[in-house]
């Protein structure tokens, strides 16, 4: 694939997670799904994820995301810092991140050295995604008590920020010792910290941490002005002067058959669901109605289509303030030829709307007439 026009469009990386409030990024996001046995797999995940890489920093794109998984094939990257220090060496502006790293999974000193070591290689461009996960197979595998996933994660948090930031720290065994570790990201005093949130409630405490949040907005808000309502939370809970930011991440297959878009998207919600199973729903709630594709059509999370449509679809997370849109792209066994060319589309729709709304006044939000 060419050099994409995008960068005349007006679409540019992020320079900092702090951005016009009419500024809507784009980025993609991965979960390297893989379908073995169902002619939907790849070859090559790691190689495709570089690839799609490569596209989006020459589309323009404000960043990559990817997902740590681990003994599934619903999430074939068991080492997010791994591919990011991999995808530091082939771009120059596009901004790194986990979405998520699975915090209870880890040693939280030894977390925050490996993800330092990718904000040193990528030169400061590293966003570190953080998550207490919600696959049992993960935490059965690794022998930690799910019921606890929250408490570790509030626990290792704060020894990685705390490490990150050069103070001296102890790891989670009775036998560590205090230490302070030698490679320090390069921005302080860590870099930008953003929270994977599946539940609306939890959106709030976020915010009050001075944090970004990643919301996938089938599992916390009903529909689009739902969505609009957890945003509107996020922002009142923020402390004065945040720069925190919202993210949503949203399904697009920019000149996709919308009927292919939706049976690749039917695949990874089914893949989805069995990975999660039934140990963890307390925690997780599922929606109150089943997940399909038609039904995330529906909802506005799920854009396929002409350019008119997907324009369309945008409209609404504008209005409603979201800062970034995680693209996934890359979902249900599509064609890497589709995927790269949804990338390139969206990036130009995206970068016409820019445009198009550099001087316009955000309208009314969504969702924001009283019910009184």
């Amino acid at each position: 694939m060419g050099p994409c026009c995008c960068g005349a469009l007006g679409i540019h990386p992020l320079k900092s997670d702090h951005r016009p409030s009419t500024d809507v990024e784009l980025s993609s996001f991965s979960l390297l799904d893989t379908y073995p046995g169902q002619g939907g797999g790849r070859r090559q995940p790691f190689q495709e994820f570089l690839d799609l890489v490569q596209v989006s920093e020459r589309c323009g794109l404000a960043g990559i995301w990817v997902a740590e998984h681990h003994f599934q094939s619903g999430g074939v990257c068991p080492s997010p810092p791994v591919l990011l220090a991999a995808a530091a060496q082939r771009t120059h502006r596009l901004r790194l991140g986990s979405m998520v790293g699975v915090l209870p999974l880890h040693d939280p000193v030894h977390f925050a050295e490996e993800y330092s070591l990718v904000d040193q290689l990528s030169g400061g461009r590293l966003r570190l995604g953080v998550g207490s996960g919600y696959v049992p197979r993960e935490f059965a595998g690794f022998g930690i008590d799910a019921g606890r996933k929250r408490e570790i994660f509030d626990a290792s948090l704060s020894v990685v920020l705390a490490a990150m930031s050069g103070k001296f720290v102890r790891g989670p065994r009775a036998t560590s010792q205090r230490v302070r570790i030698n490679v320090r990201p390069v921005q302080r005093p860590h870099p930008p910290v953003w929270i994977a949130a599946q539940r609306a409630e939890a959106v709030p405490f976020v915010a009050a941490r001075g944090f970004s949040v990643a919301l996938v907005p089938y599992a916390s808000a009903p529909d689009l002005p739902g969505l609009a309502r957890v945003v509107r939370a996020f922002r009142r809970a923020s402390p004065p002067g945040s720069n925190a930011q919202v993210g949503v991440a949203v399904h697009f297959g920019a000149g996709i058959d919308p009927r292919r878009g939706r049976t690749a998207l039917q695949r990874y919600l089914d893949s989805r669901m069995t990975a999660r199973g039934s140990f963890l729903r307390d925690a997780t709630p599922v929606p109150p109605h089943p997940v399909s594709a038609e039904r995330l059509e529906e909802q506005g999370f799920a854009l396929f289509g002409s350019r008119g449509a997907i324009e369309a679809g945008l409209e609404p997370f504008r209005r409603m303030g979201v800062d970034e849109i995680l693209g996934h792209f890359d979902f249900g066994g599509l064609r890497t030829i589709e995927v790269h060319g949804s990338v390139q589309k969206l990036a130009e729709v995206m970068g016409s709307a820019r445009i198009a709304l550099e001087s316009a006044p955000r309208g009314p939000e969504l969702g924001a007439v009283s019910s009184a």
